[in-house]
């Protein structure tokens, strides 16, 4: 069941800017990177489903952290979509869009981010309710392709994910060109800091994105 409702959801996407998003096989791992982007002061995380013990890993970061809104990504059809909404999830991602999963979620009053590359499957997400479209691959279309899509779809919102650099100059780019938030993938949670356990690294990192993120939108209003 979920702990928090979608506009709480939503809001706080759209406050913080950043949806930091990972996968790791063992649960213990896990808690320590959610620990650290919690302590770096995001409020919220996805989790991928990207390996078979995904849900128990799922599960095991819900219950540690009551106080992070946790979602599940790499959703690809409604009944995986359904297991993680059983097991806690706050809301969906997928690098594609499914309409099963869009009524599913839609019945539930649960965030639904699908994935979409092209500005007719964006009309389409949203037409089923997708109150933020996550570009995927971001890195494809890049901030040119935001201010091409918000030219005649200003009420849009998009949150790039895949290859968003997380340097001022990157986010300066995606925040200027009109994005409501990114998500941060291995440009956050880094392999070599993970296998180190250096976790205090990216509690820092974490901590200098959401700064950035609010000075480049400062600067940028």
């Amino acid at each position: 069941m979920a702990r928090f409702d979608r506009l709480s959801v939503y809001t706080t996407m759209l406050e913080d800017g950043l949806v930091p998003l990972f996968y790791h096989p063992d649960a213990q791992a896990a808690g320590e990177i959610a620990a650290a982007l919690s302590r770096g002061g995001a409020r919220l995380l996805e989790f991928t489903n990207r390996g078979d013990g995904a849900i128990t890993v799922f599960s095991h970061l819900v219950a540690a952290h009551p106080r992070l809104i946790i979602g599940a990504g790499s959703i690809e059809d409604a009944p995986t979509a359904a297991l993680f909404l059983a097991h806690g999830a706050n809301f969906i991602v997928a690098p594609t869009f499914n309409e099963e999963i869009a009524k599913l979620c839609n019945r539930r009053k649960i965030p639904y981010l699908p994935g979409c590359g092209t500005v007719n499957e964006i009309a389409t997400a949203e037409m089923w309710g997708a109150e933020i479209v996550k570009l995927f691959p971001g890195s494809v279309g890049g901030p040119e392709f935001v201010k091409a899509i918000l030219g005649p779809r200003p009420w849009t919102r998009l949150m790039p994910t895949g290859g968003v650099s997380l340097d001022e100059a990157g986010l300066k780019a995606w925040f200027d060109a009109g994005v409501c938030c990114v998500g941060g993938g291995s440009e956050l949670v880094r392999k070599a800091w993970v296998s180190e356990g250096d976790y205090q690294a990216l509690e820092t990192a974490t901590r200098e994105v959401l700064k950035r993120i609010r000075q480049v939108r400062k600067k940028g209003g």
